[in-house]
């Protein structure tokens, strides 16, 4: 079976997370399409050594993620409700055109920088 691929827009990049005591490594990317009726968010995950991959990936990025489906049952007790969860597990991806989230194509970094350096007059302050 091949890998699957899915294309969008990075929308959100976390922080590698940490669980239990063996030290599990997960960060979720999030890319956006939208087709003109609704927008659609997909969460990816980056498992253990692939968490630091996603360092490249930046919001606005449009980018194309190769990767394998997972499930898991899920049940409190055997007399409890049995739950199924699905995940996607990023394998590699590459960026197609790197993108910004401000108009004009300015860097939102460097935008806000410029305002925070921007000098001003101690007598313009309206109070």
């Amino acid at each position: 079976m091949s890998d699957s691929k899915v294309r969008g827009i990075v929308h959100l990049v976390e922080e590698t997370k940490t669980y239990g005591q063996k030290g599990f490594r997960k960060r979720l990317v999030v890319l956006e399409q939208n087709d003109g009726r609704f927008t659609n968010y997909i969460p990816v995950e980056f498992l253990k050594d692939n968490c630091e991959a996603a360092d490249d990936l930046a919001v606005g990025n449009d980018v194309e993620i190769s990767y394998k489906l997972s499930g898991r049952k899920w049940q409190r007790d055997p007399s409890s409700e049995v739950k199924y969860f699905i995940s996607a597990e990023a394998l590699s991806f590459k960026v197609l055109t790197a993108g910004s989230n401000v108009e004009g194509g300015a860097d939102p970094a460097s935008a806000n920088d410029a305002f925070a350096e921007s000098a001003y007059d101690e007598n313009d302050i309206p109070f």
